[in-house]
């Protein structure tokens, strides 16, 4: 399946953005992105060299195989500077919801790309995966930028989680639901 999302430049400024399934291309500029160390603290997969993103980027294309996960990497459109992630995951059993994650580069922190991303990920989740219905979002709670990044995309907040492995703190739940 080839998928390609665009978010508009900004009246702001801010550069238009590409959203595309990975491809072997991306190995360095994710080796490059995962030297950040608050990348790493908030991801589960390290990604220390070529044979960890390539086992990366596997598990990305064997999301979409089985139709389980759809990761895109995310790059300014104008530079095809790789600037962050973003995913849905479905369960095999494929009910009406499904789970968002994304990253940033360290670089772009701030610039308001994982908002303008997560958004387009979420119209193409709700527009293209059938039956899904609810979105949520899980993050660490003292993952203060994911909340604020939920919040700005209308995510909101349900519930706090207990702690699980392999998250040692409890965590908040947002939910979006599908447009009527």
């Amino acid at each position: 399946m080839t998928v390609e999302l665009r978010v508009d430049a900004t009246p702001a400024g801010r550069p238009a953005l590409v959203l595309r399934p990975w491809d072997i291309g991306d190995i360095q500029p994710l080796i490059a992105a995962y030297h950040d160390p608050v990348l790493r603290k908030w991801t589960r997969l390290p990604v220390t060299g070529v044979e960890d993103a390539a086992r990366w980027l596997e598990i990305q294309w064997d999301g979409w195989r089985s139709g389980e996960r759809f990761s895109f990497a995310v790059l300014e459109e104008d530079r095809g500077r790789l600037v962050g992630n973003v995913a849905v995951k479905r369960g095999a059993a494929h009910g009406d919801c499904a789970e968002v994650g994304y990253w940033t580069a360290a670089e772009v922190r701030g610039r308001g790309i994982a908002p303008r991303a997560l958004e387009a990920l979420t119209g193409w989740a709700f527009g293209s995966l059938d039956g899904v219905t609810r979105l949520e979002l899980l993050h660490q709670i003292d993952n203060v930028a994911s909340c604020r990044v939920a919040e700005k995309t209308g995510y909101a907040y349900r519930r706090t989680l207990a702690a699980r492995p392999p998250f040692p703190l409890d965590g908040h739940q947002h939910v979006r639901e599908a447009p009527r």
